[in-house]
């Protein structure tokens, strides 16, 4: 059992254990002070009660997880870590992995919440960058021959300092020259659709295009003010309820079709929060004009990542980026020359 003050020994260092950050059915994440005097670290480790109680096919992913984790991180170039967590260490403790990974400010889904709750709104420009931020960290995953399969808020990190996300979390990573049909993998809020309705022999087949219908989730989510997609949250409550049955339980209802990913109203909302946030100061670009002139862009990007076809979707992130770029091009055309520019993370 973990309790604050433990020191867990890795490959580097060791590390003293201040208190648990996050827990979930695979793994717990503990804040730790790097030993003698160095900076403070996020431990991940397995969560051991839930494995000492889970079938041993299980134990294997999971443990498995940890060490693809591991390896992916590794794998990077220094200067491919630009908005992905980095890895300080790792090594075994009690027979199980261990990630040492940089503190970063908690998760995008927590910094949205605590945004809502004090009544303040994201700024597009600030959706903009982020969503141009995590584009780059799945370009990475692509360019380093994975696919993501996991985008959702919690696996986004927050680096207040920077004002920028760094993507986590990569257990779910499955190789890009994997071809065939696999089992079920992701969260069911976040999925695309090839990712929840399985194909005839309940396996699904995914590539790097799945990961950019979660980015066009994200995108709604974060314009919305953390308002998800009733596509993703029909599918996460048919999950829980139904586990295995739950696509098909779905298709039933749309008289044998996948549900419509973006809905009319879903639509409508989007291009009306845009406006409420493409220009908080209307003294020096007036609300409408911004999104009149943006609002076009951003919802034909939104409409492309959110295809129900993964053929349909942007074929690969610098489409993205072009796509972020007309958006954005088209907001400063509707400013007067003498308008501050924003500050940019991207």
């Amino acid at each position: 059992m973990l309790e604050a003050g433990a020191i867990i020994t890795l490959e580097a260092g060791s590390y003293r254990l201040r208190e648990p950050l996050a827990v979930a059915a695979y793994g717990v994440v503990w804040s730790a002070d790097a030993l003698p005097a160095g900076a403070p670290v996020a431990l991940k480790l397995i969560n051991r009660p839930q494995m000492e109680r889970a079938h041993p096919d299980q134990r294997e992913r999971w443990t498995a997880s940890a060490h693809k984790e591991i390896a992916f991180l590794r794998s990077l170039e220094p200067w491919d870590e630009r908005h992905i967590v980095r890895l300080l260490d790792s090594g075994v403790h009690a027979g199980l992995p261990v990630l040492a990974l940089e503190l970063l400010d908690g998760d995008l889904a927590k910094h949205l919440a605590r945004e809502r709750a004090a009544g303040r709104a994201l700024d597009l420009h600030q959706v903009l960058d982020w969503l141009a931020q995590v584009n780059q960290a799945l370009a990475k995953v692509h360019q380093y021959g994975w696919r993501y399969l996991d985008l959702k808020p919690s696996n986004l990190l927050l680096d207040a300092r920077r004002g920028s996300v760094k993507l986590a979390d990569f257990g779910t990573n499955r190789l890009l020259g994997e071809r065939a049909a696999h089992g079920y993998a992701g969260t069911a809020n976040w999925q695309a659709p090839e990712q929840f309705f399985p194909r005839a022999g309940d396996a699904y087949l995914t590539d790097a295009r799945s990961d950019y219908f979660a980015l066009g989730a994200l995108f709604y989510y974060l314009v919305c003010g953390g308002l998800p997609l009733r596509f993703c949250s029909d599918c996460g409550q048919a999950y829980r309820d139904n586990q295995a049955g739950a696509a098909a339980l779905l298709r039933e209802r749309h008289g044998g079709a996948i549900p419509p990913t973006l809905r009319d109203d879903e639509a409508a909302l989007f291009v009306q929060r845009l406006a409420a946030s493409a220009a908080p100061d209307a003294t020096w670009c007036p609300a409408g004009a911004a999104v009149a002139a943006g609002g076009a862009e951003a919802l034909a990007l939104l409409r492309s990542l959110l295809s129900i076809a993964p053929e349909a979707r942007p074929p690969h992130a610098i489409a993205i980026s072009r796509m972020i770029a007309a958006i954005r091009a088209a907001i400063r055309a509707a400013r007067p020359l003498t308008a501050p520019a924003p500050w940019s993370y991207a």
